[in-house]
């Protein structure tokens, strides 16, 4: 089992020098996001409460601890009994102001994540607007019997105020070991952890021992009013990226038991619990980095495909993440990839033991012990 990992954005200075040069800089932007954040807290920013549950999904590092697939968890959770509905900036997309997702948006006019939700969850109403508070506004006016709005990557969005705040923090790089950016990758400093209501270490391994749990625990310092949870990752099958063109679909053991060689094509923040994965199921992974959400060219894509036919054998395919995938369905883009084996592979998160059970309760009491009263702005 071995891998080979291309990035097409690299840089001439080592990483670890490039981060102690930035350190002065780190500092002035923590002063700029503490002062933003005492404004906040001592009311000189408005803060705007709402008449419904508002449940906000965030981290405090830029990106990769997993926010889309637990948005996801708390669709599923929710949607049975509830109208839920999502509100996302729309990171990189090409439109202005407030919108509502349809079946036909596209990546460049929601973004990767919303297309995503509202693809995967065609019943539920989806929303972009990079201010939140306008944005939440909007809905609860257009849609009368909302009970609960999710708000996604929201934990520095102060505007808003959330009934529940939940904070995000990967396994493998919890958030008190990081430092600001740009000499790491903290948004603000650690200290902001407390203004979650709930904290979730992402990405754990699927067997977690009580020993390292523990160790966490103790290394994270929770507040008494904070709840601590633990989730993993679990991997679906392989999808075919133009599923009306292919006849047979096999589950994703087919292709581990053959020794297929995988070109992994990510455009994420963090691929490393992807590239783990598979380097342990086939014998090749061959990894080739974008930038998170990028949005592919032909040119691009072309040197993928170039790429991919010189890997010698039949036994290969093309794998991209279910976020990447939202945006191959840009012009040109499918005519490239149509006679090729591309495919996308779904990830869920599950809870550890206990944990489950009591996420699910502490989410499921908060909606329904904080019903929609009559609205007014």
């Amino acid at each position: 089992m071995w891998g080979v990992c291309i990035t097409f954005e690299t840089s001439m200075l080592p990483m670890k020098f490039l981060r102690i040069i930035a350190y002065p800089v780190s500092q002035l932007y923590g002063i700029v996001v503490y002062l933003r954040n005492k404004f906040y807290d001592l009311g000189i920013f408005p803060v705007k409460e709402f008449k419904l549950p508002v449940i906000a999904i965030g981290n405090l590092v830029t990106g990769g601890t997993g926010k889309t697939p637990h948005t996801e968890y708390l669709i599923r959770l929710l949607q049975e009994k509830y109208s839920v509905a999502t509100l996302s900036r729309g990171y990189r997309r090409t439109t202005p102001g407030f919108l509502i997702a349809t079946g036909a948006s596209t990546s460049l006019d929601i973004g990767d994540e919303p297309k995503q939700f509202k693809k995967k969850f065609p019943e539920i109403t989806v929303a972009v607007d990079t201010k939140r508070v306008r944005g939440i506004k909007k809905l609860m006016e257009s849609f009368s019997l909302l009970n609960v709005i999710l708000l996604d990557d929201a934990f520095q969005h102060r505007s808003v105020s959330p009934g529940l705040s939940i904070l995000l923090s990967d396994f493998n790089n919890l958030f008190y070991t990081d430092h600001l950016l740009p000499s790491g990758n903290l948004r603000e400093f650690k200290s902001g952890f407390k203004r979650a209501d709930i904290i979730v270490i992402t990405k754990t391994p699927e067997l977690l021992s009580p020993l390292e749990r523990r160790r966490i625990l103790k290394e994270l310092n929770a507040q008494p009013y904070q709840h601590v949870y633990f989730s993993y990752i679990r991997y679906g099958d392989f999808i075919p990226l133009l599923q009306e063109k292919t006849q047979t679909v096999f589950t994703k053991d087919f292709y581990f038991e053959r020794d297929y060689t995988i070109l992994l094509m990510t455009g994420i923040a963090n691929a490393s619990s992807i590239e783990h994965y598979l380097t342990t199921k086939v014998k090749k992974v061959i990894t080739v980095k974008f930038s998170d959400h990028h949005e592919y060219t032909m040119a691009e894509l072309l040197r993928v495909k170039s790429m991919f036919e010189e890997i010698p054998g039949k036994n290969k395919i093309i794998l991209t993440t279910e976020k990447d995938a939202m945006r191959f369905e840009s012009p040109g883009i499918t005519e490239i990839v149509n006679d090729l084996p591309v495919f996308y592979i779904p990830i869920e998160v599950e809870f550890h033991n206990k944990d489950k059970e009591d996420f699910n309760k502490q989410i499921l009491d908060y909606v329904r012990g904080n019903p929609v009263k009559q609205i007014s702005f």
